[in-house]
């Protein structure tokens, strides 16, 4: 479908691509994995042809389409999300509008004596909207975009009125819409809730094109591919396979390239304590000469590279007392649309309790009142005894004060910290040396996210309250925080659309559906096997 031969690729003084090759034929689904930085949407901008490379080439089959989704959505308003959606699949959005504003013109009494020729250019453009299957097309539009959690109000809607998530959404539909040869996705489970999640997985099972992506979520990754490509020092490696076969492959040949390291390390030292040992000596000199050109010739294996990936170790948290939060009969809704009616929940010393639920269902409205950023209507919320509260949400990140650099922001938070003790915080959430220095104000999502949750960790609360706290995560964080949490000895609540994260975090569930709440004793693992299915309302992906 589409190949890169021989690429060489510069970005200032990096080099990304040094003489790399790879390709994606019809029907096989990639993933693209590598450290930050490494080229990965530099590598999908060359095979869009939005940059070329600084040598090698791109080729393309003849004819065949490529859809690009990548985080950056530009600019959307002035229309709905489905005329949005539907843009991306030619001129029957065009059409549709057409129609629409010549329906407003038809009913527009200072139109009257325009009717004929309304009237017949609507009846053109309604015959050209029936040719190319609008009506359909507008059906499948919509059927996309409910796959991602769209309300009907929400699709008709003016676009340019949502948030950066749904706008997102509404970008990625449209390249679901198109459905191209090829789709490269450049991070499409972001911003998406698990049901929308689960939907997209099944989506792109079903796809019969070309798919290459990236994707901080393990498990959706792992569901999808059968083929890993790895960017890694300037070279393209492709191994078959899913995520964890190409990690337990890229391990074993570490290993070996390591032991033939060693190997030649120690052939060397041999070879150079000879020569130094005989190049005075004159009855040695023929052997001395032709062991030195022999050394000359040898060609130095490289040892492998070491993935710094530092561990972050939570200091004891106090002890709190066995409850930990109590709501009696809590009553909240928003306007007219009620969210809970008469909710008991009891939080103990220890739980880990997620929350499961539709969107609109009331999840990080829980976690608020929780937390105290909002009140609850009617009933109580009672944080228990020597409950110390560390609560992460999407907001906390607009907190950081823009001017302040990464290790200022750490200072002001925990000004009796040594700077050791900081510096060795801000390496295990992925900022090592100059990189405290960057101000907040050019930091990416995953950035931010990463100090917020160092700060909200370094001084531990007993009782964590997390929002989403993986949505900006890449996987080795991710990772990380997985093993800190796990060792955690206080007390969660917390909502996430990460599968990995649930199941290795969570031992009891809260399912918050239209029918009524459900509490289950034990993790996400053994909700998914005692209800069949991944998230409510939906059954297994497979």
């Amino acid at each position: 479908m589409f190949r890169l031969d021989n690429i060489s690729k510069q970005n200032g003084h990096q080099l990304l691509f040094i003489d790399a090759s790879m390709g994606v034929q019809k029907g096989e689904k990639v993933g693209l994995v590598g450290p930050n930085g490494a080229g990965k949407t530099t590598l999908f901008r060359m095979i869009t042809g939005q940059e070329p490379p600084d040598d090698g080439i791109v080729v393309i089959e003849p004819g065949r389409t490529i859809g690009y989704f990548s985080q950056d959505v530009g600019e959307m308003s002035g229309q709905s999300a489905v005329s949005a959606v539907m843009d991306g699949v030619g001129p029957v959005s065009a059409l549709m509008a057409e129609m629409a504003a010549l329906e407003a013109a038809m009913v527009d009494p200072d139109q009257a004596d325009d009717m004929d020729a309304l009237i017949t250019r609507y009846g053109e453009a309604q015959e050209r909207f029936e040719e190319l299957d609008g009506y359909a097309l507008e059906a499948r539009a919509r059927e996309v975009l409910a796959g991602l959690s769209f309300s009907q109000e929400r699709m008709d809607g003016d676009v340019g009125l949502l948030s950066g998530g749904w706008k997102m959404r509404v970008a990625l539909a449209r390249i679901l819409l198109m459905r191209p040869d090829a789709m490269l996705l450049d991070e499409p489970s972001n911003h998406l809730d698990l049901e929308s999640l689960i939907w997209l997985e099944a989506f792109l099972k079903a796809y019969d094109g070309a798919l290459l992506m990236t994707s901080h979520d393990r498990a959706f990754m792992n569901r999808i591919i059968g083929k890993v490509v790895e960017i890694d020092g300037g070279t393209l490696t492709t191994y078959s396979g899913d995520l964890d076969f190409y990690e337990q492959q890229r391990a074993l040949g570490e290993k070996q390239r390591q032991a033939q390291f060693e190997r030649q390390q120690a052939m060397l030292a041999k070879e150079i304590k000879f020569i130094e040992r005989f190049k005075a000596r004159a009855s040695h000199a023929a052997q001395v000469q032709s062991r030195v050109k022999k050394l000359d010739k040898i060609e130095r294996i490289e040892p492998p590279r070491q993935r710094q990936t530092v561990q972050f170790e939570f200091r004891s948290p106090p002890r709190s007392g066995d409850d930990v939060l109590t709501l009696k009969g809590v009553h909240k809704g928003y306007g007219a649309q009620p969210i809970y009616a008469d909710l008991d929940f009891l939080v103990r010393r220890k739980e880990r309790w997620c929350v499961l639920g539709a969107n609109g269902a009331g999840k990080s409205t829980l976690l608020k009142l929780v937390a105290g950023a909002v009140e609850p209507d009617e009933g109580t919320v009672t944080i228990g005894a020597s409950v110390k509260m560390g609560y992460f949400a999407q907001h906390s990140m607009d907190l950081l004060e823009g001017d302040e650099t990464i290790f200022e922001t750490l200072m002001n938070a925990f000004p009796q910290a040594g700077q050791g003790a900081l510096r060795t915080l801000a390496g295990c959430f992925g900022f090592s040396g100059d990189d405290v220095e960057k101000p907040c104000r050019v930091l990416s999502g995953g950035e931010k996210a990463r100090l917020v949750m160092a700060i909200m960790l370094f001084d531990p609360p007993n009782l964590l309250v997390l929002d989403e706290p993986t949505n900006h995560l890449d996987m080795a964080t991710k990772e990380m925080l997985v093993a800190a949490l796990a060792d955690f000895e206080g007390t969660m609540l917390f909502v996430s659309h990460d599968r990995h994260f649930l199941g290795a975090l969570s031992n009891r569930v809260l399912e918050l559906t239209p029918e009524g709440i459900h509490k289950y004793d034990g993790g996400y693992s053994e909700y998914v096997a005692s209800t069949g299915q991944e998230a409510p309302g939906l059954h297994p992906g497979g």
